[in-house]
């Protein structure tokens, strides 16, 4: 009898290996040191004995759901800038003006919180500071790949039509935050966490700082992740200022290629996205967001089509309004299907693979995470089938539990989550911290930081100014 860490056993396993979702039955997970050992016929389990067995019993086993690009730094203004044009300079800057540093690390931490609690296990977060983050990740056993923000634009609101100023000794001061953070923190908390660099984006990065950021994430081979062709305010940025659109700008810097996370590319045509993706560089694109703050859909399906891979990502709660894995699948296959009013277009099983193992290959970790195979981390979840938006559950002529999952649940429907073998998450609780507690932090900033900001929020008099004053909000 061979002993084990931890023996797993479901009715449905989806392993996401192959090209499709690799579905399992009648088989348990051998899970040893952190890592998958095997699967097993279940007539076979009794040759094992497991320290742990976990007996889900009317439950799917999924890869946990990687989340490639947010920004756990705004949850403390979540649903300040929806349902305006706008909506960084008008929406959340006079709120992102006046932060402080203690409010932003409440805030983000019940973002995180939210995440893991809807069954990411791979937080792709992505701040000005991150020692807080780290810090959290690596006390809640999470994985993360972190990126610490860069950028020598000055922070303040621009109008229309007004060039950003760089500030070198911004630059300086924000690059060597990111040179620091990746002393401190990379390969950390037994390798769950990786830093990567983060310039901004290629407006609010001079071309200068851009090239001395590249060269530092060669040296220590990681990526970079930037937001690339966000808006047409970027587009419009680069155009006034180097004379060519974002994609060209970056190409002709030597930008594009296998190091490089591209974020949205949200006014990008489908030939520049698939530009992008010939380079070898991938792409994190995040639905929910962009459709709401911008009314636009990203070109993915271009990225795609020309072999690139494709991570999802929730961004920013102050535009998107959560953390959720499960919400952005939903939208990534909604927004598409009506872009191009085809029902066929981006099914239910691409969209789990894009939040599990083309989503890990995309941000550099698909050799370790993404996919439940032997030699990976044990990083998965076990989802709820017995509850209301997850049945009935057919098996036969066709099985009905991936576009359950990706069309009707929530993500309270994950009632286990674990990362390289050990258990994080559990009937709904984050097992090592306080939930009451962080929630109550938050809870303090608010009113203060709402009068604060409300001299700019009414000098701007957007959109939400009068629906405030009609009551509508």
């Amino acid at each position: 009898m061979k002993r084990v860490d931890m023996l797993v056993k479901a009715p449905h396993f989806y392993t996401m290996q192959g090209e499709g979702v690799g579905y399992k039955s009648g088989v348990a997970m051998i899970v040893n040191g952190g890592k998958i050992e095997e699967f097993v016929p279940l007539e076979q389990i009794e040759d094992y004995k497991a320290d742990e067995i976990l007996d889900m019993d009317h439950h799917v086993i999924l890869p946990g759901l990687i989340d490639g690009h947010m920004h756990s730094c705004y949850n403390i203004f979540r649903g300040l800038a929806q349902d305006a044009n706008g909506w960084m300079m008008y929406g959340i800057q006079p709120f992102n003006n006046i932060e402080t540093r203690e409010s932003v690390d409440a805030g983000a931490k019940v973002a995180l919180l939210e995440s893991i609690k809807a069954g990411t296990t791979t937080l792709g977060d992505y701040n000005t500071y991150m020692d807080d983050v780290c810090q959290f990740i690596e006390k809640v056993g999470v994985r993360g790949n972190l990126t610490c923000m860069v950028r020598d634009a000055l922070k303040k609101t621009y109008q229309p039509g007004e060039l950003y100023e760089f500030n070198d000794a911004l630059g300086t001061e924000e690059f060597q935050r990111n040179l620091d953070l990746f002393d401190r923190w990379h390969n950390k908390a037994n390798g769950r966490i990786k830093i990567l660099f983060g310039p901004q984006a290629a407006d609010f990065v001079s071309a200068e700082l851009l090239l001395k950021i590249q060269k530092a994430a060669k040296e220590r081979k990681t990526k970079i992740h930037l937001h690339v062709q966000q808006g047409d305010r970027e587009t419009d940025q680069i155009m006034r200022r180097y004379g060519k659109r974002p994609t060209k700008f970056l190409e002709d810097l030597g930008y594009l290629d296998q190091d490089l996370i591209a974020v949205h590319l949200t006014d990008c045509t489908d030939e520049e996205a698939m530009t992008i993706a010939r380079h070898g560089a991938s792409m994190a694109v995040n639905p929910g967001c962009i459709g709401l703050v911008d009314g636009l859909v990203c070109p993915s399906l271009a990225f795609q089509k020309a072999g690139g891979n494709v991570a999802l990502g929730s961004d920013q709660a102050a535009g998107n309004n959560c953390h959720n894995m499960f919400n952005e699948m939903k939208n990534i296959t909604m927004m598409n299907k009506i872009r191009y009013q085809d029902p066929e277009i981006m099914p239910a099983w691409r969209a789990l693979r894009m939040a599990t193992i083309e989503g890990a290959r995309a941000i550099g970790l698909g050799d370790i995470t993404g996919s439940l195979e032997p030699g990976k981390q044990a990083d998965f979840i076990a989802v709820d089938l017995n509850v209301p938006s997850m049945q009935p559950v057919f098996t036969y002529p066709m099985r009905n539990i991936v576009p359950n999952l990706v069309y009707s649940a929530r993500g309270n429907e994950v009632r286990l989550s674990v990362v390289d073998g050990k258990i994080i998450m559990k009937d709904g609780k984050v097992l090592a911290v306080d939930e009451d507690e962080l929630m109550k932090d938050m809870q303090k900033y608010p009113d203060e930081l709402g009068k604060a900001a409300s001299k700019e929020f009414f000098e701007i008099n957007g959109p939400n100014v009068r629906f405030m004053e009609e009551d509508k909000l």
